[in-house]
């Protein structure tokens, strides 16, 4: 008996994080600027309080698949105080990725169309295409700003192009792997064009506290939004895997088709996680902020790294933990970059390609405290010094 498995999961691109991880694997002394992550663990006193929760019976048996209703309650009062989305439902999921894979299962199908804009967050595109949903439409940004090319999408959406309309839009505010900010009017028309199209919309706001230079995040409601949140980085949460999603009450039976998805993946979110996750909204959003403020010396650090590239090869970093930047035209193997990078020079990088643009690199700057930082953006500068003499990079015999 000839054993396949799914076309659709063989489809799936594999997944760039853990290519990184197993990059890595052996290796000693290599310093992250790869993956998405905070150096900071949660607030204290939130740690401190959910030590005796973890002797509570309730945290070893099943939860309410939407999460603790405690906790739900907490949401929709700082939806309505922080975000001014006053008409939304809570549900808990295991971090924001299960959140999109949770709504990705419950509004399309395998024939629908979603767009996206390059470059795109890898674990959207991923989240489509193992669902079956092969037509992902990529549109255009900005090439200054990075900004969705929302005429792109107009024309996209009118149906007279003679392709489907699509069914769902998808954007990160601020951006991951971009770090852009799509300020209020933009994505205001975002939201229009996708109501008068009969779309839906997610807005992935993971970073919503991820802001510098006195910008402010600002999200947008309406029957047809779903506004996705993680604890992931604003709380450092990274692996208590707890999100949420705002979806609009008033849209019937919405609801009820996500606890069917949320059902049959997590049955319910990690209860002791979700305890934690209520503990740490008691420490406010200025707790996150302040923590957020110190990440700024770590940005200006790293675009002097990637000054090698020239100044106007670096993009982003208006919000959330990236930077964007381009590699020398002469070099055209983001991939191998990445490994040498990591070979030769001891740091790692996650190559444009995973985002859909090749010739790029995403830098992170959230994972490392200022010192460690400060290392890392040494050992890029000289690897990009490097790269930009050489022009092109041997990755088969790194240096011991």
């Amino acid at each position: 008996m000839h054993r396949m498995l799914s076309r659709r999961v063989l489809a799936t691109e594999h997944p760039v994080m853990v290519q990184m991880q197993q990059l890595l694997r052996g290796t000693t002394d290599v310093m992250s600027l790869a993956q998405g992550v905070v150096y900071w663990k949660p607030p204290p006193n939130a740690l401190e309080a959910i030590k005796e929760a973890v002797e509570d019976p309730v945290c070893s048996k099943y939860g309410a698949d939407d999460g603790l209703p405690e906790l739900r309650s907490a949401l929709v009062e700082k939806l309505g105080r922080e975000n001014k989305l006053y008409n939304s439902s809570v549900m808990v999921t295991a971090g924001a990725n299960q959140a999109l894979v949770n709504l990705v299962l419950t509004l399309c199908d395998p024939e629908d169309t979603v767009v996206m804009f390059v470059p795109y967050y890898f674990n959207a595109y991923t989240a489509c295409q193992m669902t079956g949903v092969t037509d992902i439409r990529l549109g255009p940004s900005d090439a200054e700003t990075l900004h969705p090319d929302v005429d792109w999408l107009e024309k996209t959406l009118d149906g007279k192009n003679g392709k489907h309309v699509p069914k769902l839009v998808y954007v990160v505010n601020p951006g991951n792997p971009s770090g852009t900010y799509v300020p209020p009017p933009l994505l205001k028309r975002i939201s229009e064009l996708c109501r008068q199209a009969g779309c839906w919309l997610i807005v992935d706001n993971t970073y919503e506290y991820f802001m510098y230079d006195g910008r402010q995040h600002a999200c947008e409601e309406g029957d047809h939004i779903l506004n996705v949140f993680s604890f992931s980085k604003t709380y450092g949460m990274m692996g208590w895997r707890i999100g949420y999603i705002a979806y609009p009450t008033n849209v019937e039976g919405l609801g009820a088709q996500l606890l069917k998805v949320q059902d049959n993946i997590p049955i319910c979110p990690s209860i002791i996680g979700q305890k934690l996750a209520l503990a740490s909204l008691k420490a406010g959003p200025e707790w996150v902020r302040e923590n957020v403020a110190h990440l700024s010396h770590n940005r200006e650090v790293l675009i002097d790294a990637l000054s090698p590239l020239g100044p106007k090869s670096v993009k982003g970093g208006e919000g959330a933990i990236y930077l964007w930047a381009k590699l020398p035209d002469k070099v055209t193997d983001d991939v191998a970059v990445s490994h040498w990078l990591v070979h030769r020079h001891k740091v790692s990088v996650i190559p444009g390609s995973a985002s859909g643009v090749p010739g790029y690199i995403r830098v992170s700057y959230g994972g490392l405290n200022e010192a460690d930082c400060k290392l890392a953006a040494v050992r890029l500068k000289t690897g990009l010094q490097e790269l930009a003499l050489a022009g092109m990079v041997d990755i088969s015999a790194p240096r011991r």
